[in-house]
């Protein structure tokens, strides 16, 4: 194991049938990659189809007009994500929608992590703040003010 490696996250974005999809995402998600912020490990697309049945693909032999502005990222797939993730997904997500789930690793946290596993630390646990809360916490301390 590479002691310069970042934290992992996965994200699952679903996205209506009637989504305009207009390519806006996927060009700002490779600025990251291309930056060295992120690396994208893997790629998964998921249907739920109306009846509540669902599928999924891995990122390979992308066509455009299934997948949008996401094929650029044909290939990745590490082997991490499995049946259990896309099940885990699809119950997510709402039938007759579709979604992608990107396993992403942060590079920019890479030298802090090893840092600190070079003076004898370790990750005890981690927790992610929701956009809402974070903006009714400032809204509160705001108005506190």
């Amino acid at each position: 194991m590479s002691e310069e490696l970042g934290p992992v996250d996965i994200v699952v974005i679903g996205y209506p049938a009637d989504a305009p999809m207009r390519g806006d995402a996927a060009p700002l998600l490779l600025d990251l990659v291309e930056r060295g912020i992120i690396r994208v490990l893997d790629v998964m697309f998921i249907t739920k189809e109306a009846d509540g049945t669902f599928s999924g693909f891995d990122a390979r032999d992308l066509a455009a007009d299934s997948v949008g502005d996401f094929a650029i990222f044909e290939g990745a797939s590490s082997g991490l994500l499995g049946d259990e993730d896309l099940t885990a997904a699809a119950e997510e997500i709402e039938p007759g929608t579709s979604a992608v789930m990107i396993v992403y690793e942060n590079r920019w946290a890479a030298p802090f992590v090893a840092a600190v596993r070079r003076n004898g630390g370790h990750l005890v646990g981690t927790a992610r703040v929701g956009v809402e809360d974070l903006v009714a916490a400032l809204d509160a301390a705001e108005a506190a003010a």
